[in-house]
């Protein structure tokens, strides 16, 4: 690619909108229903405190790296190897993010247009006057139509599609620039309600209320997965949404923003889970199932239920679109720049090459279907082969190159624009990039391959 085409490359055109768009792409359904779930079964405010100290000791730093890596090189994940270290392997780890990137959007495609269907359901009221029981078996069947399942996950697929076609400051930038922020109401109005319920103050309790004794081997490595993988790394999104960055902003204070947004939205969807879970006597350990079968049924008992669980499910919708765009672009990034393929038309083609993995994902879902392997379904096993493998791979890989490749001059030329800004803990925080970091990915990658 020539100097002029990458002069006139899109970008994000302003501050706000590099934190809407990156935290966007952090803040996902695992914002809403894993976080809760994992502090549910990992002892609560325990569990949350190791959670706030890996976010700011090793999180922080992570992003950085790659922020630093895309602004530098101002290309695609693929790309920004290449040029940093060129004639060598490295670009590989370039290609493993936007694979990893496309499988992910693959499978996450299938759930994201579960919020479509029971964004209709709430609507429809179809939950009124029924029990758990029920509303499992409703969620039983709809697996059990296939094709249904395929229908809004294509639908899920175009809504992704529209925004990234439309460019990096017209469509990510945007449309993330209103979506964050309604998010962010949604969730406060619904944590309100679920704060004024009967017992309420038991779910906060748990939530708020730490028991050391609770803080074992088990809960640093689940802090340290979700962690990670709550804020997007190793996946090739944020060295994207990196090289989208201005020479002038501030990537320490993006990083920090960033994670500080979604350190907020999960403990938001905690403070809205907890204390309505508590309340109805609800264990809230189900994952997906506490999202789509538990929290119907909680709403089902409460005062204005109607009305609340539509703003749930809009509100996971909502979520959920936030993180697909990023997917997707770190493929459209790569068609489009590395094989020179139209934006646009790099576009489509993603979209169709996604719905096409996807559709299996959907159809592996439904009794007997003829895509399960050994009890084990292909949308599981995308799931696992993305998030234990090439997900905590890719990362380590990504922090190793900057402490190791790159090394210190460049990573603090970045970070304190070229030396116009201060940056006092740049030396620590390098620190927990070139030592630190990788030991914690490597000790999250061998636990989830045993696990």
């Amino acid at each position: 690619m020539g100097m002029e085409a990458r002069n006139n490359r899109d970008g994000f055109g302003s501050k706000l909108g590099v934190i809407a768009a990156a935290a966007g792409s952090a803040i996902g359904l695992g914002n809403i229903y894993r976080f809760p779930c994992e502090l549910g079964e990992n002892g609560g405010a325990a569990f949350l405190l190791v959670y706030l100290a890996v976010v700011v000791l090793l999180g922080i730093p992570v992003m950085l790296s790659e922020l630093v890596i895309g602004r530098h090189s101002q290309l695609n994940a693929v790309g920004a190897f290449r040029k940093l270290a060129p004639k060598s392997a490295w670009p590989v780890v370039g290609y493993m993010g936007v694979l990893c990137g496309f499988l992910i959007f693959s499978f996450y495609s299938t759930v994201a247009g579960w919020t479509l269907e029971y964004i209709v359901k709430a609507v429809d009221n179809s939950f009124s006057g029924k029990d758990l029981a029920a509303i499992e078996k409703d969620f039983e069947d709809f697996h059990n139509q296939g094709w249904r399942n395929v229908m809004w996950q294509a639908a899920f697929i175009f809504l992704t599609g529209f925004v990234v076609f439309r460019g990096v400051k017209n469509g990510i930038e945007k449309f993330t620039k209103i979506l964050m922020p309604l998010l962010l109401v949604i969730l406060v109005v619904l944590g309100i309600r679920s704060v004024t319920l009967p017992d309420a103050g038991k779910g906060l309790a748990f939530l708020f209320s730490p028991d050391f004794s609770k803080i074992t081997g088990k809960v640093l490595i689940s802090a340290l997965g979700q962690g990670f993988f709550s804020l997007s790394m190793g996946m090739g999104v944020l060295i994207t949404y990196g090289s989208y960055i201005k020479k002038t902003d501030n990537l320490a204070t993006t990083a920090l923003s960033v994670t500080l947004s979604d350190t907020l939205v999960a403990l938001l969807a905690g403070i809205v889970i907890f204390p309505a879970a508590f309340s109805f006597g609800v264990n809230p350990k189900a994952g997906m199932g506490l999202v789509f079968n538990t929290i119907p049924m909680i709403f089902n008992q409460m005062a204005g239920g109607y009305f609340f669980c539509i703003v749930f499910f809009v509100l996971l919708a909502i979520a959920a679109l936030t993180s697909t765009i990023s997917l997707l672009e770190v493929v459209v990034a790569y068609l489009s720049e590395e094989l020179h393929i139209k934006r646009q038309w790099a576009t489509v083609l993603a979209c169709l090459g996604t719905m096409l993995i996807g559709v299996f994902a959907s159809l592996s879902l439904k009794a007997g279907s003829p895509f399960r392997m050994g009890g084990t379904s292909f949308f599981d096993l995308l799931d696992f082969v993305s998030s234990n493998i090439l997900l905590p791979l890719g990362g380590m890989l990504i922090i190793v190159f900057v402490g190791w490749r790159m090394g210190k001059p460049k990573f603090f030329e970045e970070v304190t624009n070229e030396g116009r800004l201060k940056m006092p803990l740049k030396k620590a925080i390098f620190f927990v990039v070139k030592y630190l970091a990788p030991l914690a990915i490597a000790v999250i990658f061998i636990t989830g391959l045993i696990r």
